[in-house]
């Protein structure tokens, strides 16, 4: 299927039902979603244990994966060879629905789980806020002076959560988390993550609950303590960077990383950013609130909140153009 040409896809999310999850995807975005639990929503995926399925044009019924087999870097760009050497789509794409509390984790980098882990590889992700209770809280990093050993000592002594660094946050609110940062969602926040194609996670406490099983879930306390980057000292909010100011579009920077940049749009109704995917590197929007359309050499294809979109890299310009006050993401490869 060389022959078709590039076009803007739209994929049928992937749903995981953890027992932290819970029904906001529904009562707040209007997702029709199955009976039961619903924790992750995986919108844009290539990881093998939940690849995402396109919904329209000629490679509607294919994975992403199978996408990626036949265009390649025409699909993501050069950008990610990275990933491309793995034959795997560099990024995952979520939304996460946190009815209760998720453990406390941490994630390795590459050269960890490279090496441990089967060829997964790490995990570098941020999260954009898109609803918090009042009161909402999420834990990012330690606190000051917490060292391996206070750590282990505070774990030991079941008092973790008073090395922990607990992080207030209301939806609008971007945070960074870096492989070997301990984070955890938690009750009551709902967040888009962007992040690396990798599920690797090391659990560190998980409240003292049981799995669907009735035991309790596994703990990977020995990688995790392995990987944690005890600097990262109470991160704050990102602070977003602002780069453009014009026409009723304002566009800031929210995270920069070796793996994926991060930026927000808000557009007045009627207003438009314009790009072009030139063929370095593949762009993802999400319209997060309001509605809009993706315009380019054909069809137009509407981008209403919450939904997710992948443009090639070999898509050539484009058009988000906004039919209401909208906010966007937009995601690419550095």
């Amino acid at each position: 299927m060389d022959e078709i040409e590039p076009y803007p896809l739209t994929f049928r999310p992937v749903l995981r039902d953890y027992i932290w999850g819970g029904r906001r995807l529904e009562t707040l975005f209007g997702r029709h979603l199955p009976p039961g639990i619903v924790a992750e929503s995986w919108e844009i995926s290539g990881h093998p244990s939940g690849p995402t399925v396109a919904e329209a044009g000629s490679w509607s019924g294919h994975t992403l994966p199978e996408i990626l087999d036949c265009w390649g870097p025409r699909l993501v760009g050069p950008r990610a060879s990275w990933a491309l050497e793995r034959k795997r789509f560099p990024l995952l794409v979520k939304l996460l629905d946190a009815q209760e509390d998720l453990s406390v984790q941490v994630h390795p980098d590459d050269t960890y789980a490279l090496l441990h882990e089967q060829g997964e590889l790490g995990k570098t992700e941020m999260w954009r806020v898109l609803h918090a209770d009042p009161g909402a809280r999420l834990i990012l990093g330690v606190r000051d002076g917490t060292t391996r050993q206070s750590f282990v000592d505070a774990l030991q002594a079941g008092r973790l959560e008073a090395v922990l660094s607990h992080l207030p946050v209301k939806a609008g609110d971007a945070v960074s988390i870096p492989a070997g940062t301990i984070h955890a969602l938690l009750a009551g926040v709902v967040v888009t993550e962007i992040q690396q194609n990798s599920d690797a996670t090391y659990r560190v406490y998980d409240w003292g609950r049981t799995g669907a099983d009735g035991q309790p879930r596994p703990l990977h306390l020995e990688k995790a303590l392995d990987v944690v980057d005890f600097s990262r000292v109470s991160p704050g909010i990102v602070a977003p960077h602002v780069l453009e100011r014009s026409g009723g579009v304002r566009r800031f920077e929210l995270v920069r990383n070796r793996y994926f940049v991060v930026e927000e749009l808000t557009l007045t109704g009627g207003s438009a950013y314009t790009g072009i995917c030139d063929g370095s590197t593949l762009e993802i929007w999400a319209c997060i609130a309001g509605e809009s359309m993706v315009e380019w050499a054909g069809a137009p294809v509407s981008l209403p909140a919450i939904r997710y979109i992948l443009l090639p890299a070999t898509l050539g310009e484009f058009a988000v153009r906004a039919t209401t006050q909208t906010s966007c993401l937009r995601v690419y490869l550095p």
